[in-house]
This record gives C-alpha cells, sequence and structure tokens, in this order.
C-alpha cells in the first residue's frame, strides 16, 4: 500500500523555510491511506453515515482532520468512498452468484447462501452497510440516502435482469411475474442484513435463504 504524504502550507513543492530562514511548520505524519479508507470504512458501516462525526473518523483514521480534508475531501465524499470499497470487498458475492451462477434461480440461492456468511463475518460488523448505513438519515443527508437507495433498486434491476432472461429462454415458467420476484428476493437479502444485526447466526440465515428459495417457481429445464 502506498502511503500519502500531506504537506500542510506547501505549494507548489519548494522548502518550508519562512521568509526570515527560519524553519516552518513541519510535515504532518504520512499514513496509509488505504489502512485509513478500511478503519472509516469499518466505522460507517458500524454506526451509519449520520452517526460519525469528524472526530469519530480522524480517531479512528489516526489523523489529523486537514489530512483529512486533504486525502478524502469532506465527509460525504469519504463516505461514498467507503461504500465504493465496500462493495468492491464485501458486497463483490452478489454479483459473482449472479454471472456465475447458470440460472437466476441457482444465483439468488447462492447469493442468498453466501450473503448469510458475509453479513455474520467474525470481526466486522454484521450486516450489509449500503442498508444499514441509512438508518436515521436526516433531511440534510437526503442526498446520501438517496445514492444509498439507488444502488439497493439497482440490486433489485440485476435481479429481474437475470429473471427475464430465464423466462425468455424457458427455464421459468412464461407466467412468472418477474418484478415481483425480484423484489422479493432483495427484500429477502436485506431482511436477513437487519436479523443479522439483530444477533442472528449464519446457520439461522442459512436456513431462512433455503425457505426463501421455495417461494420461487421451480425451472422448466435443468
Amino acid at each position: 500500500m502506498d502511503a500519502t504524504n500531506e504537506r500542510t502550507g506547501e505549494r507548489g513543492g519548494g522548502d518550508l523555510s519562512t521568509p526570515s530562514g527560519r524553519k516552518g511548520r513541519g510535515r504532518p505524519r504520512s499514513f496509509d491511506r488505504d489502512a485509513a479508507l478500511k478503519a472509516a470504512t469499518l466505522e460507517f458501516w458500524e454506526r451509519g453515515y449520520e452517526a460519525v462525526s469528524i472526530a469519530d473518523l480522524t480517531r479512528v483514521m489516526h489523523i489529523k482532520a486537514p489530512s483529512l480534508y486533504a486525502a478524502f475531501g469532506d465527509k460525504k465524499t469519504l463516505f461514498e468512498e467507503a461504500v465504493e470499497a465496500y462493495v468492491r470487498d464485501f458486497g463483490g458475492f452478489i454479483g459473482r452468484a449472479l454471472e456465475e451462477e447458470p440460472t437466476a434461480r441457482r444465483g439468488v440461492a447462492r447469493l442468498l447462501r453466501e450473503a448469510a456468511g458475509w453479513h455474520t463475518l467474525p470481526g466486522h460488523p454484521r450486516g450489509c452497510m449500503v442498508i444499514t448505513a441509512a438508518v436515521n438519515c436526516t433531511a440534510q443527508s437526503a442526498d446520501v440516502l438517496q445514492g444509498l437507495m439507488e444502488r439497493r433498486n439497482e440490486g433489485t434491476e440485476r435481479i429481474e435482469r437475470r429473471i427475464r432472461a430465464d423466462v425468455a429462454s424457458g427455464e421459468l415458467p412464461a407466467g412468472t411475474d418477474t418484478h415481483a420476484l425480484a423484489v422479493y428476493s432483495q427484500a429477502v437479502l436485506q431482511g436477513m442484513s437487519q436479523q443479522a444485526r439483530d444477533g442472528a447466526g449464519r446457520a439461522t440465515l442459512e436456513a431462512v435463504a433455503e425457505i426463501a428459495m421455495g417461494a420461487w417457481p421451480q425451472e422448466d429445464r435443468l
């Protein structure tokens, strides 16, 4: 990981000496940007966007506020980057399941089963950050709430596209309500996240995932 060195009071290089020849203020301590971002991600994941202050972030990231702003921008910009990091490092199982499995039914069955593990990952906050980070957002954070909602809706649309493709190919019955089935699958996924936050264990969530698949129409071709 590359360290990010920040220099306050410096413009366009040159030394940090004052006009009188005395040394100016020294450089702030360099830090590991990736490690700082990971710490911020965990804090947002655990407590949600609204509850986390700049003071909380500087504490867990082990940097000063000027360094935070210089490296990440404001709180909202940092949160957006943290969400991207979360989706990349912890949410990728959803896309892989839908892309790698041969049918929508099997893809959703896999992503729900794997969600049981990811939502109860030891040493990490429980549940899904894209779901839990929006809790208790105020009107001032409406754009943050909107961004997370759009991500969740994109997930529903992605599932629906797979279902529609299977209906078109004959894998699922022609009368399948593709939208309702996609929304149902996303609702189960989101409910599992909340249950994980409330203390449900992996085995329980895996059982929930298996029961949920009973609502799916059977594939016409295997």
